[in-house]
């Protein structure tokens, strides 16, 4: 029996094939939402509705727009980036990211 596409597209992930990156969007409200993701324009399309999937917290706060990604060597590193950015005031988040790296989309 294949596969499915979303085991496939689990199998790169975790193989280490997929090029991670750690993301802030900002919403129509002003606030803005952090991630990680391995393509940041397919994740904008779904934070906006285009595709199925995104965030719950995106959905009433429409059109969201990406503020600056950062790839990243791994998941693992993605995810402590993450976290970091979720931790910082609204004022420094965007300066830590530019900190990481260039926008690699």
């Amino acid at each position: 029996m294949p596969a499915s596409k979303e085991t496939k597209k689990s199998i790169a992930e975790n193989s280490g094939d997929a090029r991670w990156y750690v993301y802030l969007a900002l919403c129509a409200d002003g606030s803005e939402y952090c991630g990680i993701c391995t393509d940041p324009d397919v994740r904008m399309k779904k934070h906006n509705g285009e595709l199925p999937g995104g965030a719950k917290y995106t959905r009433t706060r429409r059109p969201v727009t990406l503020e600056h990604a950062v790839g990243m060597p791994s998941k693992s590193a993605a995810l402590k980036a993450e976290r970091t950015v979720k931790c910082l005031p609204k004022a420094q988040k965007l300066a830590f990211l530019k900190t990481l790296g260039t926008t690699e989309t």
